[in-house]
């Protein structure tokens, strides 16, 4: 139920962070390993996009930062979306379905892009909005006093998204702010290597993109079942068509290299590299051996993941399986 809009506006500004409040983590999880922040603010005032460090981790117009969940099974299992400072609740809705946003439900949202949502006012005309939680899930109303870390509901799919995450925006007197660079409000040279003033409480590092998750398979899974989360497995049998491992990153840019490599009981199985052409909000890859003749030895395997950028290792993974 829709208790006040919870659509707000503004235009991205530059605030002088002296006074202004400091934020905690919106997100009861674990960044960098059971959540990342996919999208940052958009700095860029043109068509284009740039986040504050003139990265292009973000799209033209994001006025918030996106805490993402790497699978909608992570979504179904419940993650807190937790108020980032104190304040009293002024707006929220609940009720809206947790689904993939589709060009053609447009006209169905009828402006209700946030989903269901939580608006917090800190005083002073600082103001948090926190988007897309689960449905049926939001645990306050209009009104209540809420502390630092407190559940608001749960991270979603409402409204107008393609994963699940919390979109959460800062505002002060109806302008942007972006959390991670409070003092400025648009790409500029020395933007792009700061330093930058953050409001975050414990300041959030910047991350650059990286790997979502990374698992394997009997063959090469849809991309579907991979963000889903339902792809992956920790045990196969030996005389499986395929041995198949797989990547999914986000944050990607032109020239990055991705490394899959397979070893087991008898050493390297298979190695693939692929350049990769241009930059992806998200991702996918996979590759991997068809079943000798046999079947597989059984035993202990691993797979390794490397995303490199300009020579150097932007991260990797080391994925168990065992073959039975």
């Amino acid at each position: 139920m829709l208790t006040r809009s919870i659509a707000l506006i503004g235009a991205l500004a530059a605030y002088p962070a002296a006074g202004a409040p400091t934020f905690s983590t919106p997100v009861d999880c674990e960044l960098g390993t059971s959540c990342f922040v996919q999208n940052y603010v958009d700095h860029d005032p043109g068509p284009g996009h740039q986040d504050h460090s003139c990265g292009p981790l973000s799209y033209d117009g994001h006025k918030g930062t996106d805490f993402a969940l790497p699978s909608l099974l992570a979504m179904q299992e419940g993650v807190d979306v937790l108020a980032a400072a104190d304040g009293v609740v002024t707006g929220t809705r609940d009720g809206m379905a947790d689904r993939l946003f589709r060009v053609e439900n447009s006209p169905a949202l009828n402006g209700r892009d946030c989903g269901n949502g939580v608006v917090v006012d800190h005083g002073d005309g600082w103001v948090t909005q926190y988007c897309h939680m689960k449905q049926d899930s939001v645990a306050v109303a209009q009104g209540d006093q809420v502390r630092r870390g407190q559940p608001l509901g749960e991270i979603g799919l409402s409204g107008r998204t393609q994963f699940p995450h919390l979109h959460i925006s800062v505002r002060h007197n109806d302008q942007v702010v972006d959390p991670y660079s409070a003092d400025t409000s648009g790409p500029a040279p020395d933007q792009c290597k700061g330093p930058h003033r953050s409001l975050w409480e414990a300041p959030l590092a910047y991350v650059p993109g990286g790997l979502i998750r990374a698992g394997f398979d009997v063959t090469i899974p849809a991309y579907e079942d991979v963000k889903s989360g339902i792809a992956g497995r920790a045990e196969i049998p030996s005389q499986a068509k395929a041995l198949v491992l797989f990547a999914y990153a986000y944050g990607s840019r032109a020239n990055d290299i991705l490394e899959l490599l397979i070893s087991g009981p008898e050493g390297e199985i298979f190695s693939h590299e692929v350049t990769l052409e241009k930059a992806q909000a998200q991702y996918f890859r996979a590759g991997g051996k068809r079943t000798p003749m046999g079947g597989w030895p059984k035993g202990a395997y691993l797979g390794h993941v490397r995303i490199l950028r300009d020579g150097k290792v932007l991260d990797h993974s080391e994925v168990p399986l065992t073959i039975q």
